[in-house]
């Protein structure tokens, strides 16, 4: 038996497997590509009305105009700004119709934690949000010094007696001090590396194998 058979066909194999996963991560980047895409058209739209109920799935991301009352009562999740560390300051925010919701009023620097902050009547507009940060790493909120390591709506709107929906503000007509921030999208597209590494290797596994047929020499009839 020829024995560059064996080796032909397991090199055909293993360019056909890596080409495969390559191919199917350039699908998966232009899905990605094509989700990041709708975001942004989302973030771009004009502001509407708050949804009466409003969905996780269909409405995230949704950009929405409020009027109402921000409530003193407020919740601090510790985060990193450009000047070092601080809070993102979590309120709730009662309607105009008499809806309660949770409000992310944005990044307040550590200095800033115990200033009394008075709220009040306010005007905002930003993103529905339902941010996905907390797992079993994340540890639970200290309650007595109210400090949160997290945003978790279920239990931010228990806390604070609120709907479970939370407004990323971006602009408004009361800041009080705080520092809106834009919606941070967490979503890695880095499948473009991908593709590259798994065509490098079919590449690479194409040369092995044709030096290996090369280096066994058809013995002399």
């Amino acid at each position: 038996m020829n024995r560059r058979i064996p080796l032909l066909i397991f090199g055909l194999v293993g360019t056909s497997i890596l080409m495969s996963l390559g191919l199917w991560q350039l699908q998966r980047m232009n899905w990605k590509a094509g989700i990041l895409a709708e975001i942004d058209a989302r973030l771009a739209e004009p502001p509407v009305a708050l949804p009466i109920a409003s969905d996780p799935v269909a409405d995230k991301y949704l950009q929405v105009e409020v009027t109402g009352v921000i409530v003193e009562n407020e919740l601090h999740v510790l985060t990193f700004g450009d000047g070092g560390p601080g809070f993102r300051v979590i309120a709730p925010m009662v309607l105009q119709d008499g809806r309660r919701i949770l409000v992310d009023r944005g990044f307040l620097p550590e200095t800033e934690k115990d200033v009394l902050r008075k709220g009040g009547a306010v005007t905002a507009v930003g993103s529905l949000v339902w941010p996905q940060e907390t797992d079993k790493y994340v540890p639970d909120p200290n309650l007595e010094k109210n400090i949160w390591f997290a945003r978790d709506v279920n239990l931010m709107a228990e806390t604070l007696e609120t709907e479970h929906v939370m407004l990323a503000i971006s602009r408004s007509t009361n800041n009080d001090g705080i520092t809106p921030q834009r919606v941070s999208i967490n979503i890695s597209n880095r499948h473009l590396e991908y593709v590259m590494t798994w065509f490098s290797l079919a590449a690479i596994w194409v040369g092995m194998t044709g030096y290996a047929l090369w280096r066994i020499k058809p013995k002399a009839s």
